[in-house]
């Protein structure tokens, strides 16, 4: 297995939780190149042929897919090891952050108290959105804002590795492949675009937040979310780092930021964890802090109903079923110029790219002003 980047923050292991991460990623490598893709010939020799006595045609969508084939043994043994391993990444997550909470806690408040380059707002009077609280997005256990203890970073701590574990580390040491990514699609759209102010919504703890102070790095950068727990652990690792970014825990939806206060808005794998009615909101908001000229970019994951096939868009929507995302279907049925017409942005405006240079597909959504 190789290791994520070190940082101040990152979680030490011993001996026998360095090997329990070991078999996990080794699980997942094995659910995923060994046993996932067997699904697809049982469901062109076995499910597909049932499916069409039953309509007298083929599936039309991943619906039809997922009602029959959630039936079948083999389906039922992939899903359920992939299940397993998100539940497997969580606890051992879990057990490593729990057990050095306090020193975990005790090194961000150091770093915090004798920090030069960045900056930490909370609030802890502000509401977490029942998209958040309804559900342990991802099976994350609390999600993203659950304190456990005072000055708690565990949700951080939790976050953090088993990001680079379910990746399998694709995404690079520090998991900063969607920023990266995002990042390029300005350089190879707008060369010229230098904004002076940017803000990340959704930061959780920072992965995707802090290449952007090496792309451009006269800009003041500002990231948000609305987990304290792993604000503080953010905060504390883009330090020690010695990255300068000011961090505040705010709603997507509704920022106290003035108005036209950014030359670019981004997020990474945010809109997926909301809900129909929040992105409109988000839409809204962004609409309201973009300055003349700047440019709006979501990274989240690629569309998969516009050319793929039945059987593969159903594999792909394996999370809203299974894994606590359950906006992350409806987002792919979503016309995505509506909520950003909405808001503001003028329709030749409205950018939905799904070839984005990555080591993981994404998609990159926004609109520029």
């Amino acid at each position: 297995m190789p290791h994520p980047g070190p940082h101040a923050m990152l979680p030490s292991t011993d001996h026998d939780e360095a090997a329990r991460m070991e078999f996990v990623f080794s699980f997942k490598e094995h659910v995923t190149h060994d046993i996932a893709p067997g699904a697809k010939p049982i469901f062109e020799h076995r499910v597909e042929p049932e499916i069409e006595r039953e309509l007298g045609r083929a599936p039309k969508n991943r619906h039809e897919v997922h009602r029959s084939i959630k039936h079948d043994p083999y389906w039922q043994m992939s899903g359920s090891l992939s299940r397993l391993y998100q539940e497997l990444k969580q606890e051992v997550g879990e057990a490593i952050a729990y057990r050095r909470h306090e020193e975990l806690s005790d090194r961000a408040r150091t770093i915090r108290a004798k920090a030069k380059h960045t900056t930490l707002r909370l609030d802890p009077s502000l509401p977490i959105p029942r998209y958040q609280s309804a559900v342990d997005i991802h099976l994350m256990p609390g999600s993203y804002y659950t304190e456990r203890a005072d000055d708690d970073v565990t949700a951080g701590a939790i976050y953090d590795p088993g990001v680079y574990m379910f990746a399998m580390g694709s995404m690079g040491p520090y998991n900063e492949d969607m920023g990266l990514s995002v990042i390029k699609w300005i350089k190879q759209h707008r060369p010229d675009f230098k904004p002076k102010r940017i803000l990340d919504m959704g930061c959780a703890v920072g992965h995707c937040t802090l290449p952007y102070t090496a792309a451009f790095p006269d800009a003041e950068l500002h990231a948000i979310d609305v987990g304290a727990p792993v604000l503080r652990y953010a905060q504390a690792r883009a330090e020690s780092l010695g990255h300068a970014i000011h961090f505040s825990q705010q709603n997507a939806e509704a920022t106290d930021f003035p108005d036209a206060s950014f030359d670019l808005i981004v997020s990474h794998i945010l809109l997926h964890e909301t809900s129909h009615k929040a992105l409109y909101t988000i839409m809204r908001e962004c609409h309201r802090l973009l300055n003349s000229g700047g440019i709006v970019l979501h990274g989240d994951v690629p569309f998969f109903n516009q050319k793929a096939d039945p059987f593969t868009a159903f594999t792909r929507d394996w999370s809203t079923h299974y894994n606590s995302e359950p906006f992350w279907g409806t987002l792919h049925d979503m016309d995505l110029h509506e909520p950003a017409e909405q808001a503001g942005f003028a329709a030749d405006k409205v950018i939905l790219d799904n070839s984005a240079a990555s080591a993981v597909p994404w998609m990159v959504y926004g609109a520029t002003r």
